[in-house]
């Protein structure tokens, strides 16, 4: 059995299936770690578009990566959480709105002392070109990537002693550090677990209570995995992954065995077929 365990309905499945909306990492979770390709997730993903599941995308990516990707999966029509929670992407948005939080997140960081900021480099700091290295996305894609409007992601290069002090004095201004898999985001005080809960209450009513099941395979997902009514965490080799959690204890939370989009497509595809049978019922 490829997930540690099995989804059943006394695990928390909703007995209403209509109640359903997947929240959901990109990187490594819905996308291949190395390829960013969601092919192995295609069967998941026609099943959440033919039953009209939501898919809401959660990701550090910007509104101007998401809102295309979006698009292509063929989920324009749903919210998606950008910049690691820091903001929402409304339905049909283009991601080329003028918003944010941005300028004043990095003048406020230039305020700190200097021997830690060195430490510190960020999208901000780097060309595309430069963006593109390191992240293997095309020139294009980078230059999207680098279209901030509420977080800055980058690589630190200090001692952990520093990093720790880094942290306290981000954290006296009100800005959250959160480690992803490839790399540190800061933003003002916002997380994914945080949006979610927002979109929620937008598809909560008085008939149905929403259920909320989120895929994620990096630190900055637990918080929304632990929020949901169901996490499932997605393994990736490509970093530690994600420590075991408080959930996984009653079943709350679970783990995949298959890496990425296959592993995706197979916690998606479970939860599916429980909603026919539930229907067939």
């Amino acid at each position: 059995m490829p997930l540690d365990h099995e989804l059943t309905p006394a695990r928390g499945v909703p007995p209403d299936p209509g109640r359903l909306i997947v929240f959901s990492d990109l990187d490594g979770t819905l996308l291949d770690h190395e390829t960013y390709s969601h092919a192995a997730a295609a069967e998941a993903l026609a099943g959440l578009r033919e039953t009209g599941v939501p898919l809401i995308l959660a990701s550090s990516k910007t509104a101007a990566e998401i809102a295309p990707l979006r698009a292509e999966l063929g989920f324009p029509h749903c919210e998606a959480i950008v910049e690691n929670g820091a903001g929402i992407l409304e339905p049909h948005e283009s991601g080329d709105e003028a918003s944010g939080t941005h300028d004043r997140l990095l003048s406020t960081i230039a305020g700190l002392p200097p021997e830690l900021t060195a430490q510190f480099r960020g999208f901000s700091n780097w060309t595309d070109a430069e963006v593109s290295a390191r992240t293997g996305l095309s020139t294009e894609q980078a230059a999207r990537a680098r279209k901030r409007q509420f977080s800055e992601p980058g690589l630190w290069s200090g001692s952990n002693a520093e990093l720790d002090r880094f942290r306290e004095l981000l954290d006296a201004e009100g800005i959250r550090a959160q480690q992803g898999g490839r790399f540190m985001t800061l933003s003002f005080d916002s997380d994914k677990a945080l949006r979610m809960t927002e979109i929620i209450d937008r598809y909560r009513n008085s008939r149905h209570e929403p259920f909320a099941l989120a895929l994620g395979d990096a630190g900055n997902d637990i918080g929304m995995l632990e929020a949901a009514a169901l996490g499932v965490i997605i393994p990736n080799s490509g970093h530690g992954g994600i420590p075991r959690l408080a959930g996984e204890a009653n079943g709350q939370i679970i783990r995949e065995t298959l890496e990425g989009p296959a592993g995706w497509n197979n916690a998606v595809l479970q939860m599916l077929q429980i909603q026919n049978r539930l229907r067939e019922s």
